[in-house]
């Protein structure tokens, strides 16, 4: 299990944005290169990151030729990795020795124990760049060096049931303490539609921001019933022990995992900026909170 680290606080950490996205999609096939207004969906991702002032590199990591070339054709590098990868995580961890590389000197790639790696998931076609700096700010001020972080938003109660949203529940100090697509705390003796006005609910926007030696440990970590069950990947960590900090957000969050979610982007993009910027200007991180 990676150890604790303390790096030096006044060195910023070298930071890496990887794309992880196929065109196989369980779900939605193909909705990574699926138009919304007027560009493919992976296109919109990887400009938001690269849009991110903290980055040293955004690159695609996909087993999909054709995706290598048509993010060559917008200016971004590619990494081709295995078919058989069972989450974005797994397929950034295949490849995360020669990310490092990519991103180190001409001599030297970058320390696996001080580099953050931060995988954003390629159906976020209006995630706010901020998002993307608060998450290096929030790694950059937390000692020891946290293992992982990740942002949560306040649901709203619309959502709480809603499948194809993740929830997630938090310790007092900001501990995730697990993911789950059904609504979690259940609230006992109460009618579930109002459970909202019991308890707070917390979505999961979908970035990961791993401490980089915690990737090249992925493959180590033991089979995780739990991430089976519920299709998510960070149960994987929760399950072997490794702690997923959180920090807030504001507003809510746009994954593009089904049919309706993509004809709602359709939407917005179609909106003009006023309507974009609901998804994006929401997404506003807050001041750093006690959570560490």
């Amino acid at each position: 299990m990676p150890r604790s680290v303390s790096p030096d606080p006044a060195s910023p950490l070298p930071t890496i944005v990887a794309v992880p996205a196929r065109l196989a999609s369980s779900r939605l096939p193909g909705k990574v290169m699926a138009d919304i207004g007027g560009q493919p969906m992976l296109r919109r991702v990887l400009e938001r990151c690269a849009a991110a002032e903290t980055p040293a590199a955004v690159v695609l990591c996909t087993d999909s030729q054709e995706l290598v070339e048509a993010a060559a054709a917008w200016g971004f590098p590619a990494l081709l990795t295995a078919a058989d990868c069972p989450s974005g995580s797994d397929r950034i961890a295949s490849v995360v020795q020669t990310l490092l590389t990519m991103a180190g000197t001409e001599t030297a790639p970058l320390n696996a124990e001080t580099a953050l790696v931060i995988n954003v998931q390629g159906d976020q076609p209006f995630l706010d760049p901020a998002v993307i700096d608060a998450m290096a700010a929030e790694f950059g001020r937390r000692r020891p060096l946290p293992q992982v972080l990740t942002p949560v938003y306040r649901l709203s109660a619309a959502k709480v049931h809603n499948p194809n949203v993740v929830k997630t529940l938090l310790a007092a100090d900001g501990r995730a303490l697990y993911f789950s697509r059904s609504a979690i705390p259940h609230v006992r003796d109460v009618d579930p539609a109002a459970w909202p006005d019991h308890a707070p609910y917390w979505g999961h926007v979908g970035l990961y921001g791993y401490r980089a030696d915690v990737l090249a440990g992925w493959a180590a970590l033991p089979h995780s019933p739990l991430e089976q069950f519920e299709k998510l990947e960070q149960l994987r960590l929760i399950e072997a022990g490794i702690g997923i900090g959180t920090f807030p957000v504001e507003g809510d969050s746009l994954s593009v995992d089904t049919a309706e979610q993509l004809e709602q982007a359709r939407q917005i993009a179609a909106g003009g900026l006023a309507a974009q910027g609901i998804a994006a200007q929401s997404l506003r991180s807050r001041q750093p909170s006690a959570q560490s």
